[in-house]
């Protein structure tokens, strides 16, 4: 996706004196706020996000208001995803959390007898979150979520084109512990690289793959680790035996939810080729009965588009489509003077054609015909992206395999864009699509950095291991070896023997 955050090459160059203040400011107050709720639980922190839960409810419509106005989303997709998605993920932290975040006890190997083995998982510090403009906040809350639940603190910036100024704060003022722990900057690009000066405990981005470059080129120099969800340019299959309203109606929705700009939304769409036609025929009098406008009352199932940058961008996609021999079948050129933009849909598509190979950003749905399962397989997995994918088709044993050899972070089978609304299942792409993982308990941890402790007994034994390093031990060491990895037959018995032996010279000074 098109990224407000577009940072220069050598960002610390560019930013603003103003811009590196706030930053410096944001970033002390985050980490005050850090050290003086360092021994909260996680019990605690999660009955502070039930606070924040219930705020999201009650204060609902002023929420999806905001969005409608900024973003430019029809009501009821603000509803389901805005709302419906973060309150599901907060769900799923007070459901999970303390039990993924508690210190677990790892089995300890016969080679050390004796020890306890745990692994902990730890808070990073002050994080930084940079979000795009057309979720803004259901990726805002679902970002801070994990990394308050985790014992951090953030400072969030939201795009500029559309920050729905004062929202998150807005909801985080139910807890004065949230808001302390939270700290939201406004401003471009220019203010990310300022922030990303102040040295995060790690940064967590979603946007475009040119801005993810340079943020990932700058963090490198001061070795601070990032997550990156980068768009992609996500593949639809059907196959001949999948029900067709219910696959014409997924694609109709996976390609124009939120006007088409959502980066795991269906920007390919491959359809077998012994129903491609009849498909299509289907498509075109199913998408005549979308009704697109602007402040809907909850009628409307499509928005406008957010700015102007990336309507422009559909209008040289379908351009260009259109004077290299594809076929309109529904929708028109879109206007450049206006962000209304109707759903498109193209046939007669090839692979070398803007629209099929970049990433388009907007409500326009290109079609091209496949004849084999590996020829699916092939065009699907013929994109430097590797977001998502789905799979219509009522053979299961053939969605699970075409699943498999898809490069994709998340499947979708007989549905779509629907392996991100389980909040338990980790987000996240491969490829050009970035890496990292949000939600599910992939995702929590990535807010957290993990401890390995060995606790031995507190005696006097020597270790077998420890020196002195002697002639006679190496042998032993060697028997103890061959007894554990060596064929099956009296392995136990050859293990506690060799490993008696070993343990009781082990204690003896060298001569």
């Amino acid at each position: 996706m098109d990224s407000p955050n577009e940072l220069k090459a050598r960002p610390h160059d560019n930013a603003l004196p103003c811009e590196a203040e706030v930053s410096r400011i944001a970033f002390a107050n985050a980490r005050t706020a850090l050290l003086a709720h360092s021994q909260l639980s996680t019990q605690v922190r999660l009955a502070e996000l039930s606070k924040l839960k219930q705020t999201i409810l009650a204060d609902r419509s002023m929420i999806i208001g905001r969005v409608m106005q900024e973003v430019g989303k029809c009501r009821t997709d603000a509803l389901v995803a805005e709302i419906l998605g973060t309150l599901d993920w907060l769900n799923w932290l007070e459901n999970n959390a303390e039990r993924l975040l508690k210190p677990g006890k790892v089995k300890t190997p016969i080679t050390l007898l004796g020890k306890q083995s745990l692994l902990l998982h730890e808070p990073l510090g002050v994080v930084l979150i940079i979000c795009p403009w057309n979720y803004p906040f259901h990726n805002a809350i679902t970002g801070i979520a994990a990394a308050i639940v985790t014992g951090n603190a953030v400072v969030y910036k939201p795009s500029e084109h559309a920050p729905c100024k004062g929202l998150i704060e807005r909801v985080l003022a139910c807890s004065p512990i949230l808001q302390t722990l939270v700290q939201v900057v406004y401003g471009t690009g220019s203010l990310g690289s300022a922030l990303i000066e102040q040295q995060p405990a790690k940064i967590f981005f979603t946007g475009s793959g040119p801005t993810g470059s340079k943020i990932m080129a700058q963090a490198s120099r001061e070795l601070i680790p990032v997550e990156l969800e980068l768009g992609g340019k996500d593949p639809m299959i059907v196959f001949a035996d999948a029900p067709m309203a219910r696959s014409v109606a997924g694609a109709l929705w996976g390609g124009f939810t939120n006007a088409g700009q959502s980066c795991s939304g269906v920007e390919r769409l491959l359809v077998e080729q012994s129903v491609q036609d009849r498909f299509v025929d289907s498509l075109v009098e199913e998408a005549k009965k979308l009704i697109v406008r602007v402040g809907d009352n909850g009628e409307a199932d499509v928005g406008r588009m957010t700015v102007g940058f990336q309507r422009d961008k559909v209008i040289e996609h379908v351009q260009d489509a259109l004077d290299n021999g594809a076929r309109l079948r529904f929708g028109a050129v879109p206007s450049a003077d206006s962000l209304t933009v109707q759903p498109i849909i193209l046939d007669r598509v090839t692979p070398a054609m803007r629209v099929w190979n970049e990433e388009t950003f907007g409500p326009v749905l290109p079609v091209m015909a496949f004849t084999s399962e590996a020829h699916a397989i092939e065009l699907a997995n013929d994109t430097h992206y590797g977001l998502c994918a789905s799979v219509f088709t009522a053979d299961t044993q053939r969605a699970l395999r075409v699943a498999a050899a898809l490069e994709v972070g998340g499947v979708s089978i007989n549905n779509v864009n629907m392996s991100e609304g389980n909040p338990g299942l980790p987000f996240g792409g491969t490829k050009k699509s970035g890496f990292g993982k949000l939600r599910g308990p992939e995702g929590l941890l990535g807010f957290t950095r993990s401890k390995a402790v060995l606790i031995d007994k507190a005696g006097s034994n020597i270790e077998a291991n420890w020196y002195p390093y002697t002639s006679r031990k190496f042998k032993l060491f060697e028997r103890f070896i061959q007894a554990l990895y060596g064929p099956r037959r009296l392995r136990l018995l050859a293990i506690a023997w060799h490993g008696l032996r070993l343990e009781a010279f082990s204690q003896k000074p060298r001569d």
